[in-house]
This record gives structure tokens, sequence and C-alpha cells, in this order.
């Protein structure tokens, strides 16, 4: 902290004993990068830091009766090996006693008889333990799947089928990381339904989660496969751009508007036609060191003056009016 003139202020010494720590890979690789690249540690960087990797992050859900499954299973497993190593010591011990009886016997059909014997013993053994660790690899197969589906879930909007806010937040937060190693953009677009109350009273909620998912099925086939499209909160959805600048994100965001607006909704009970739906957007690009928050407060300040504009259009960081207040 030192060398790097960084003031010892309780929160900058949060985040530099986790930096000495290494708990944080993501926080060590952020703050390497910013050393690397002379950056200065001023306050607006520190106060990133802190708020981005330091300050308390959302919990992850339960895992259920899994882990007790698990835990169940391994104990069977390890019966089955036990009781095959016994077996196989009590094959051995008896392979013995036909051996020597062969050296003292001169009747080489008792010795054929027991040495059949114990070697059908010895499949029989063998097929059972295959079989029953057989039984267990589909339990495992089974949990696998369930703690895939557990997974699927847990990152998964309900409703529109699109990543949900903690998935966003993850795959942002290593975007950030990887936009400062390689040196590379990365830019961010929020978008917001307009007049959104005014479907849910005029037609009731239903036709009001259609209208979501239209427009979250609209941001999806209008992004890359590396981006990300996510449901930001309400009817609020945002498309997270690796490797896009301002510019090349606008582009996205606009034909993503303009596809919006030409798409036609109808009522499903009765066919009859909608009127349009249209979304307001903002667009931001990520400043080297800045936390998640700073930069998505920029789209949304884009997106609700996009909305004093006279909605269905897209507003980037770069056309925003001053702050009230601002100097």
């Amino acid at each position: 902290m030192s060398q790097q003139s960084v003031p010892a202020t309780p929160t900058n010494f949060a985040v530099w004993f986790e930096y000495s720590l290494g708990s944080s890979i993501a926080l060590r690789k952020t703050i390497d990068i910013l050393i690397a690249g002379k950056r200065k540690f001023d306050a607006a960087t520190n106060h990133e830091l802190y708020i981005t990797y330091v300050a308390p992050q959302s919990g992850i859900e339960p895992l259920g009766d899994l882990p007790e499954q698990l835990s169940g299973l391994i104990a069977t497993a390890q019966q089955f090996l036990n009781t095959a190593v016994t077996d196989n010591q009590t094959h051995i011990k008896a392979l013995g006693e036909v051996s020597s009886e062969a050296a003292a016997s001169s009747d080489p059909r008792t010795i054929i008889a027991k040495l059949v014997d114990e070697l059908s013993k010895a499949t029989s053994r063998a097929a059972q333990l295959e079989a029953n660790f057989a039984a267990t690899s589909e339990e495992l197969d089974s949990i696998r799947d369930s703690l895939k589906a557990a997974e699927q879930r847990s990152n998964t909007d309900a409703l529109t089928g699109l990543a949900n806010r903690h998935s966003m937040d993850e795959f942002l937060r290593l975007a950030q990381i990887a936009a400062m190693e390689k040196d590379e953009a990365l830019s961010v677009f929020l978008i917001d339904i307009d007049h959104f109350k005014k479907f849910n009273d005029d037609y009731g909620h239903q036709v009001g989660d259609q209208v979501l998912r239209l427009v979250a099925k609209v941001l999806q086939e209008g992004v890359r496969e590396v981006d990300l499209a996510a449901r930001y909160g309400g009817e609020e959805l945002i498309a997270v751009l690796p490797g896009a600048d301002l510019e090349a994100c606008t582009s996205v965001a606009e034909r993503i508007r303009r596809r919006i607006a030409e798409a036609k909704l109808t009522r499903r009970a009765t066919g009859k036609e909608i009127g349009s739906i249209t979304v307001s957007i903002g667009v931001a690009q990520f400043r080297l060191a800045e936390s998640a928050d700073a930069m998505i407060e920029r789209c949304d300040r884009g997106l609700y003056q996009a909305k004093r504009l006279g909605r269905n259009r897209t507003v980037t960081e770069t056309e925003l009016e001053p702050e009230a207040g601002a100097a």
C-alpha cells in the first residue's frame, strides 16, 4: 500500500488484506493489472475495488439433501470395496489350500473340481460386485443430472429463459477481468420496455408476461453466443458484450430496438393484435477498474434520457446530459 501510495483507511486495508491473502483471484488479477499499467490508486479506484471485490456479495442457494445422498453413495461404494477385498483374500486363501492339496494328492479330479468351484465362486462375486457398482453409478448419474438442473435453474430467469441477475453479475465480473487482461473493449446495454405498466393494466399480467418473453426472445436472438442476455429486474433486460466497443454495442442495441418495434403481439385467447411494443435503451462501455455498478449506472442514465426524449430510442453514455448540480 505504501509503494502504491494507497491511503491507510479501513476499506483500503480490507482490499489489500484480501489481495495479500490471495483468496480472491479476481481481485489479485485486477490489482496486478493496475500496477502493471502504472494506474494511480486514487479515491475512486480504491472505492470501486472495495465495492466490487470485498463488500458482501449475495449467497448461493443451498443444494438441499444432495450432500447427504453423495455421502451415502460414497459409504455404499466403500462397503462394496471392503467386501471385494475380503472376498479376494478368501479366494486367495482357498486357492492356496487347493495348491497344497494338489501337491499331496494323486487324484487330479478332486483338485480340478475344487478349483472349478473356487473359480465359479470368484466369478459370481465379481458379477455381483459389478452389478452393485452399476447401480451406484446410475445413482451418481441421477445426482449429476439433478445438480446440472439445479445449476441451470439457479442461473436462469424462469419467466424469460434468459440468465438471471446472479448469473449476469458473475459473467460481468469475469468479463471485466478479461477486458483488463487483454486490453479489450467491453460494453453493456440496458433495455426497459416502454409503457409496460399499461400492458399489465389494460390486458392483465399474462399479457405483460407475454410482452417480456417476446422482448427477451428478440434480445437473445440479437446477440452473439459469446455475449450474455439477462433479465436485470422487473421489465429491464441487459446484454453484456465482451470485445465490443461503444459503437459496436450501440449498433447491436439499435438493431434489437428496431426488431422489437416491428414485432406483432397478439392475444393468444382471441388472436387479436395488441398495440406495438417499444423499448428504450442505454449503452455504456467499461472503463478500466470501475465497478459494474458504475458502468450500469451510465446505462441507466442513458435509458431514462431516452424516456425523456420520447421513448423508443437508444442513448449512449457520450450523449448523456450533465447531471443536475454538476459543475
